[in-house]
This record gives C-alpha cells, structure tokens and sequence, in this order.
C-alpha cells in the first residue's frame, strides 16, 4: 500500500508538500514525475518487490505515467495469460498494470482483467488525459478536488485541506448523510470542495479541455444465479484467501473470534506455516447484554488450536483517553463508531510487533449473509416494490440517529440516495443480495474499509481483506440468498458454516454473532479521566456546536440508556472531529 498525489500543473513543490504531510503512506521511498501537463507523486510501502523496483510514478513502455496504491491479486494468473506478450522485469504488479493500460481499454483492464484492491491514475501522453480510478469495492480511497488549472488527487483528505480555500468549511449534507445513516456513503465529503472517487468508479478527464470525457463503474451485481455447491464455495474461498498471501513482508491477522476471521486465519496458516494473531481483550470487562470479552476467549481457545502466534491487546478506558484525538484525526471523517481509539490502538499494537501487511475477515458478512436484517429481508411479505421503496428499507440503520438542527431530514437524504446510488444493483427477485450488494459499495467501503487504510497506514502497514476478492464476490453474490440462511431458527451464513462443519470448531460455527466493540458506555459513567474529557471536549466552542442538538447528550427513556449512549458518543467524535481541524458551519 501506498500514497499517490499529482496535479494537473506542472508543481513539484506542491506535490512534494502532500507527499511529506502523508509521509506516513510510504516509509521505503518516494517520488515525483512532471512534465507541463502533470506533476504526480508517490510515497512507496514496498510489499511484493524491493523498493528499488518499486518505485513510482512508473513510465510505461509506451512512455505513459501510472502512480498505483494497491495489489493485484490475480497478479501470476495474468502472467500466465499474456507470457508470449509480456515479460516482467520485476515481481512488482505496477509494471503489469503499466503495461495492461498502456495496451487495452481502460474497461477492458478494470472490468475484465483485474482482480485487485487498487487506486491509481494513469496519465495518457498521447491523449493528454487522466484516468482516476478505484477498485470495485473501495477498499483503496481516492479524493480530488477541482483547481484554476483542473483537479488535484490524493490518497488522503489531508493532502488538500491546506490548498483548498474553505475546505474546513462543513459540508451539511455530508454530515447529515452520516448523522442518519451512520458513513458518509455520498462523493462529497464533509470537507467542502473535496469529493472522493466512487467504489468500482473510473473517471477520465481531459487536461485541455479541463472536463470529465466520461465515467464508468466496476461493480459486483446479485444476479442470484446459482445454487449452492459446497465443494465448489470452499474451492472458491480458498482461491481468493490463498490469491491475498502476496508479499515478502510479514503478515498479522486480526482474529476477533467471530467466523469470518477464523475461517481466514485458518486457510493462511494451512499457506503460510506460520501466522502472527491479533485480538482485544477488555479490562475492566464489563458483562451486560454481551460479555464484551466473549470475542477473545474464543479467538485464544481457536489460535491454540491451530498453533497461531496468538497475541492478547488490552483494551482499557485509559487506551479510549490516550488516542481519542489521535483517532480522530487519522480517520479524516467520522462515523457511527464509537471505538475508533480502540481500533487506532490496536493497529498501533500490531505496527510495534512487525507487522506490515494486515489481514481481516470483513465482508464476510454482506456477502456471506452474515446479519440478521438480511434474514429479515428474506421472510418479508411485503417487499420493496420498487427500488426507492428499497432504499426507504435499507436507509433505517439506527434507532439513535444524531440530532442535528437543519432541516435536511431522512427523506431529503432518500431523494438523493435514490439519484446517486447504482440502481443496476437492485435485483427485485433477490432483496437480501440487493442489500447485501449496496452494503458492500457504501458502509463497508466508507466506514470498514477507510478506518482500516487510515489506521494501518498511520503506521506504514497495508490492510488487506481477503474476502473481498471481486471474482470472489461475485461468485457469492451469484448465489441466490435463499441458500444463504439455514433451517435453525435464526440461522445466517449456512454456506459458510456448511462448508467448514468439519474444519472450524463447533464453538465457533455456533458462537453468537457479536460486534468488535468495548464496553465505553459503561466506562464513561465509571472512569473518571475518561468523562472528564468527555465533558472538557463538549464544553469548547467549535464550529459544529450549534448543529449538534443538545437532546443528544441526555438519557432518552423511549430509546434506552444504551441507545442513548450510542448518541452521545458520537456527538462528542463529532465535536471532536470540528475542533481537530478548525470546522465551520
């Protein structure tokens, strides 16, 4: 993983400034390239070759620039294709991409050829145009804003905050996209003027007209098209988790107990020989409606069993009052989170023990079928008749929205979701894969997958998900959601449990399905230092003090302490988030 920048100017002090603000992108090497047209630059994080031949932004055969972040995961099956055309001079994917481009079409190589986690931009010499592109679900970001002399790109919000005029300036529909539904899912971001490129979008721009020539999107439909075959979908798995291990460099496996982290770590150690595990253990632990420590024992008890180098990462609430703020300014935009400290500190954790490619389970469950709302979706009578009837269903997240004073509401944000999301997603014969298919471009991408690549590149370490495969997903998505929920009441993720009956411990199989969180509600009635931020943090002025609604910092008796809890968590990262990086209305 790396931090590409550029413009279309020619700027190398400007490019270079980005660069050393996101330094913490690239620690083996950085670069710039520039003619009169474009100035791109590059941190490099070297993982399948030496940073010597890794080094970017990389001229093409074709005399072409590419700067690239990300992998290419059918990266040797490619080799195999085209190894009467193409002979590699490195193990570096950027030289296959270079070449790809350099001699197909653009949807040919994003549609068609590659299975990657990537963002990348190519400047075509012969056309004066760029390409800005990013994977099809959005696991690498991509933002860029509009300049006098065209746009400027980066891998983090950060880069453009300083050149943009009233880039601190709130973006009110951004925000009220997140108080209502939990991520910023819209191209805005909350930062005015800074827009990101779409999961599985690619933009083509012309540098002498200075306009977009047109746009396309790589996307994973539910064509819902096939049965089940369980040989088949542990063949399949065990291709995309075997088609991530690429690298040189040292992998750690975040192992939250849950099963789709188990049946991951599981395939890369059967790979690997050897594999370092990562879980977090809560102290004081706090037991209510869940045993917040449930997670790991049950990740201790497996990583045993399958002799992983198994690594506990406590969690107490002096770690929430430590790396609140540094949380919140790494992760650029808030969400609906209230453990980002935790998930900062943890990926703190692992960068100290050698760690330099992260692995995680996530997706699992919106493509496996994994929440009970799908199980829901698939037992409604009455189903959505159309698609804004669909995404009126899907909207409904929370029962403690944020409470903003503005008069955008649910149903303004429902009339532009309805124009902005891809409705060629929308399978009317297959609501849960519907659902499950929009999650995967909108939540996990804006909330899973950006806290991922923001909090492990904090430390120079690349965050891979293994399950995220796009021919992967696709194959999950093409199977119809019926087969998905068993015949026990209340069963989810049947293909997966049915598959790895006699592989993963029955403990696991069956084990409750509970989120990776900690018990913060809990310690901020209890632990001092904790509350005493809290209150010091919510009694500054800022600018997004007088939008936030003082409704959510109290009890609400209609929607429970816990829920209230919830509420006032996230108001305060919010207030936090507006006085991080000097926010105004």
């Amino acid at each position: 993983m790396c931090g590409i920048f550029g413009i279309t100017e020619k700027n190398p002090k400007l490019i270079k400034n980005i660069i050393d603000k996101c330094s913490h992108r690239g620690p083996d090497g950085n670069s710039i390239w520039s003619n009169e047209s474009v100035t791109f630059g590059h941190n490099l994080l070297s993982i399948t070759s030496k940073p010597k031949d890794g080094i970017q932004p990389f001229t093409t055969q074709k005399g072409n620039i590419l700067t690239y972040n990300g992998e290419i995961f059918n990266y040797n099956n490619l080799l195999k294709k085209f190894k009467d055309k193409f002979i590699p001079k490195t193990s570096c994917d950027t030289e296959l991409l270079g070449w790809l481009l350099d001699n197909f079409s653009y949807e040919e190589v994003i549609c068609n050829l590659v299975d990657s986690m990537h963002a990348f931009v190519f400047y075509n010499k012969k056309n004066n145009e760029i390409i800005l592109s990013r994977d099809h679900a959005g696991i690498k970001p991509l933002y860029f804003s509009e300049v006098k002399n065209g746009i400027i790109f980066s891998s983090e919000i950060k880069g453009l905050i300083e050149i943009l005029p009233n880039a601190n300036k709130i973006d009110r529909i951004g925000l009220a996209c997140t108080s209502l539904i939990g991520a910023n899912i819209l191209r805005q971001t909350m930062f005015t003027g800074i827009y990101k490129v779409l999961p599985g979008e690619s933009i083509i721009y012309n540098i002498d007209t200075k306009r977009v020539k047109y746009k396309f999107r790589n996307l994973v439909k539910p064509t819902s098209s096939k049965a089940y075959d369980v040989d088949e979908f542990y063949e399949q798995t065990m291709i995309a988790i075997n088609n991530s291990a690429l690298g040189m460099r040292s992998f750690g496996m975040f192992l939250s107990g849950g099963l789709d982290s188990s049946l991951v770590a599981y395939s890369l150690k059967n790979k690997l020989g050897s594999l370092n595990s990562f879980t977090t253990l809560m102290k004081p632990n706090v037991i209510d409606k869940e045993d917040y420590n449930s997670d790991a024992k049950a990740a201790k008890k497996f990583a045993k069993e399958i002799q992983l180098n198994h690594n506990e990462i406590t969690i107490t609430p002096e770690t929430f009052v430590e790396n609140w703020n540094d949380s919140i300014r790494f992760i650029e935009e808030p969400r609906y989170n209230w453990c980002l400290p935790m998930y900062f500190f943890t990926n703190k954790v692992l960068s100290t023990n050698n760690t330099i490619v992260t692995m995680a389970g996530d997706i699992g469950d919106e493509i496996f079928g994994g929440y009970n709302k799908y199980l829901k979706m698939y037992h409604l009578e009455k189903k959505p008749k159309d698609w804004s009837d669909f995404i009126k269903m899907w909207m409904v997240k929370f029962r403690a929205p944020i409470l903003l004073n503005m008069k955008f509401n649910f149903d303004d944000l429902h009339s532009l979701l309805i124009k902005t999301l891809p409705e060629d997603i929308w399978n009317p014969e297959d609501i849960p894969n519907s659902a499950m298919a929009l999650d995967c471009i909108t939540t996990v991408s804006e909330d899973f997958f950006s806290r991922n690549d923001r909090f492990g590149m904090a430390f120079s370490m690349e965050g891979r998900f293994p399950l995220s495969s796009k021919n992967f997903m696709q194959y999950c998505l093409d199977i119809n959601s019926s087969y998905k929920f068993g015949s026990k009441l209340n069963e989810t993720k049947y293909i997966v449990k049915e598959a790895y009956k006699n592989k993963l411990p029955k403990y696991i199989l069956e084990k409750s399905k509970t989120g990776w969180s900690a018990p913060i509600m809990n310690w901020l009635d209890s632990y001092e230092p904790l509350r005493k931020k809290f209150l010091n943090d919510i009694s500054k002025d800022d600018g997004i003090k007088e939008i936030i609604s003082e409704n959510n910092y109290l009890d609400n008796l209609k929607i429970g302490r816990e829920f209230s809890g919830k509420r006032k968590i996230i108001s305060w990262m919010l207030r936090s988030w507006a006085q991080e990086f000097n926010m105004f209305l």
